[in-house]
C-alpha cells in the first residue's frame, strides 16, 4: 500500500490509499463514522488481484486533517473531497465506487452533481443511502395518513433517525446535516435522480435504515441492482465476501462480461418468473417426487441441478426438463456416500455456482419388523434416508452460509417421522432422524438467512413400492411379491401423485413454512401426534399389514 495526500478547495488533506493490480480497473473505497479506510481490511485482499484499488480517509478521520467548523462537515464537503480524490487519482477516467455508511452518502451527493456520470461509471452503496431520498421518503410517507402502513414505517424512520444519529455520528456532522435532510433537501426533487448505475446492499438488520426504505429508490435511479442480506450495519466486516463478489459481479459485467445469476436476481425491474435466475439443486430426480419438483422450479423459471443413482432415470427426466424449456445438467451420486456428495457439491459450485435452493429428496423404502431385519438392511436405510439428508446439507448448506446471502434447503422427510408403524422401523426412524436433525438445522442457520423446510408426504404413489425392500421370516421370504403387490393396489387407489408434493415444496420454499405435511392423512396424523401420542403408539401396535 502507498500513501499521498490531496489537498481540496477547502484546505482539508485528505489521506489516500493505493494498492492491487495497477492494470485492472479502479475501484474507489468510501468509509463511514467512525471508520477509517482500514474498515475496508476484510474486502480488499479479496478484489486486490483483479482492481486497482483507492481507499482514502474522510475528513476528520484516519490520516486526514479535522476542520474544526460545523460547516466543514456538510455532505456537500465530503463530495468536494471524493470528487478531489478521483480527479488525482483517475483524471479523465471514470471510476467504480464501493461506499459504506456516510460515505456513501457523500458519494450519493457528488452523484447530484452534473457530469458525474463522466466520473463514476458504478456506485456500490451499503448502508448509506442519498440523503436527498431519505427527505423525499419521510417527506412522501408523513404526508399520506390514509396509507396506514407506509404512514407508519415512515414515522418510525424518522422516529429511528432521530433516536439514532446523534448517538452514532459526531455532533458537528449531525448538526451539518440533520435539519437539512429532513427540512431543506425536499425543495430540490432534481436531486433526486441519478443517472450512474447503482448497486444497493441492503442490511435487512441494520439499526439505522430499515428495508424498506430502499423499495422507492428504483424511482430515482433507472439502472440499479439490488441485494438484501442478513446483516447488521457492519457488513464490510461481517461480510466481505458478499460485498466483494457483488462489486466484481457489477463492474465485471459494466466492463462487458455476462451477467451472472447473482447479478441477473439483483436487478430491479427485471421480469422473472417466481424462481427465475435461481439454481435449485434436486437429488433422488430420476423419479417420483425429485422429477416432479425439478419440473415444477423449472416451468417456475429456476435453473435446475440434478442428481440420482440411476442415470437412465436422469436422462429420462433431463428430456422432460428440456421439454419444457430447461437445461438440466445431470451428475450420478450415491448420496450414502459422504465423500460422493462432496464431490458433487465443489463440481456443482464450480461449474454453476453455489444453488440457491437444495432439494435433499433421495430415500428408499423398507418394510418389516425389526427383528426380522438384518443389521446391514437397518443401516442401509439410515445411511441413504438419514446420511444421504445429512451429507447433502453439511456439503450445500456450508457453501450457502459462506456465500452469505441465503438461501433455503428442503429435506424430505415422511409422515412416517411421526407415526409409529411396528413394521416400519428402519425406514420410520430414518424419517423421524431427518425431521428432528432439519429442526436442529433450521435454528442453526436462521442466523446466516438461510431457510430449511421440512416436508412430510404421507401416502403417495411413486415407484418406492417397486423399489422398497421387504424383511420377513425365513419361512415367508416368498411372500415379498405378495405384499409389494398389495401395496401397489393400495397405491393406486389413494392416487395421490407426486406431482402434488413438488407443489407443495415450491410454495413451503416461497412461504419459507418449516413444516410441510402434504395429503390430508399426513396432516391429521400430525395433529395426534402432537396432541395425542399415546394413541399413536397404541395404534402401531396393532398395524401389522405385512
Amino acid at each position: 500500500m502507498t500513501r499521498r495526500f490531496v489537498e481540496t478547495s477547502d484546505g482539508v488533506r485528505i489521506a489516500v490509499h493505493e494498492e492491487g493490480s495497477a492494470n485492472g480497473p479502479t475501484l474507489v473505497l468510501a468509509h463511514g463514522h467512525p471508520d477509517t479506510h482500514r474498515v475496508w481490511d476484510s474486502v480488499v485482499p479479496l478484489l486486490e488481484a483483479r482492481y486497482r484499488i483507492i481507499r482514502y480517509d474522510n475528513r476528520g478521520a484516519g490520516d486526514s486533517t479535522a476542520p474544526k467548523a460545523t460547516s466543514a462537515y456538510t455532505m456537500q464537503r465530503f463530495a468536494d473531497d471524493f470528487a478531489a480524490v478521483i480527479d488525482d487519482v483517475s483524471p479523465g477516467s471514470a471510476v467504480h465506487v464501493l461506499a459504506h455508511d456516510w460515505g456513501s452518502t457523500g458519494v450519493w451527493e457528488f452523484l447530484t452533481r452534473p457530469g458525474s456520470a463522466d466520473r463514476v461509471a458504478s456506485l456500490t452503496s451499503v448502508s448509506g443511502p442519498s440523503h436527498h431520498h431519505v427527505n423525499r421518503y419521510i417527506v412522501d410517507t408523513l404526508s399520506r395518513p390514509y396509507r396506514p402502513r407506509r404512514f407508519l414505517r415512515g414515522l418510525g424512520q424518522l422516529a429511528t433517525l432521530a433516536a439514532a444519529l446523534p448517538r452514532s455520528v459526531p455532533v458537528k456532522m449531525y448538526r451539518a446535516n440533520f435539519v437539512g435532510t429532513v427540512a431543506g433537501a425536499r425543495t430540490a426533487p432534481r436531486e433526486l435522480s441519478v443517472e450512474v448505475p447503482v448497486q444497493l446492499i441492503v442490511n435487512t438488520l441494520d439499526p439505522y435504515i430499515r428495508p424498506h426504505f430502499y423499495d422507492d429508490v428504483a424511482g430515482w435511479v433507472p439502472q440499479l441492482w439490488r441485494r438484501d442480506i442478513k446483516a447488521g450495519h457492519g457488513s464490510p466486516t461481517s461480510h466481505p465476501q458478499v460485498l466483494a463478489r457483488s462489486v466484481a459481479q457489477l463492474v465485471d459485467h459494466l466492463e462487458g462480461a455476462p451477467a451472472a445469476r447473482e447479478l441477473l436476481r439483483a436487478q430491479v425491474g427485471r421480469l422473472r418468473k417466481p424462481f427465475g435466475d435461481m439454481l435449485v439443486s434436486v437429488t433422488g430426480a430420476g423419479s417420483g417426487i425429485g422429477r416432479e419438483t425439478a419440473l415444477a422450479f423449472a416451468r417456475d423459471g429456476a435453473d435446475v441441478v440434478i442428481s440420482d443413482v440411476d442415470q437412465p432415470a436422469l436422462d429420462e427426466t433431463a428430456r422432460l426438463l428440456a421439454a419444457v424449456g430447461a437445461q438440466a445438467p445431470s451428475y450420478t451420486v450415491d448420496v450414502a456416500d459422504a465423500a460422493a456428495v462432496e464431490n458433487f457439491a465443489e463440481r456443482v459450485c464450480t461449474e454453476h455456482g453455489v444453488p440457491d435452493i437444495v432439494v435433499n429428496n433421495a430415500g428408499v423404502g423398507h418394510a418389516g419388523f425389526f427383528l426380522d431385519t438384518p443389521a446391514e438392511e437397518f443401516d442401509r436405510v439410515l445411511d441413504i434416508n438419514f446420511g444421504g439428508v445429512v451429507n447433502g446439507c453439511r456439503s450445500f448448506a456450508t457453501r450457502l452460509a459462506e456465500r452469505g446471502t441465503g438461501g433455503h434447503i428442503v429435506n424430505v422427510a415422511s409422515m412416517a417421522s411421526y407415526t409409529p408403524v411396528n413394521v416400519m422401523n428402519a425406514y420410520c426412524t430414518s424419517k423421524a432422524a431427518v425431521y428432528m436433525f432439519s429442526d436442529c438445522l433450521r435454528a442453526e442457520l436462521d442466523s446466516a438467512g438461510i431457510g430449511l423446510t421440512t416436508i412430510c408426504p404421507g401416502v403417495i404413489g411413486t415407484n418406492i413400492v417397486e423399489t422398497t425392500r421387504f424383511s420377513l421370516p425365513e419361512a415367508r421370504s416368498h411372500d415379498a411379491e405378495k405384499v409389494r403387490g398389495r401395496a401397489r393396489r393400495g397405491f393406486g387407489v389413494r392416487r395421490y401423485g407426486p406431482e402434488k408434493v413438488a407443489k407443495a415444496i415450491v410454495a413451503a420454499v416461497k412461504s419459507n413454512k418449516a413444516i410441510r405435511p402434504v395429503t390430508p392423512e399426513a396432516y391429521v396424523l400430525y395433529g395426534l401426534a402432537h396432541a395425542a401420542p399415546p394413541a399413536m403408539r397404541s395404534g402401531a401396535r396393532g398395524g401389522n399389514v405385512l
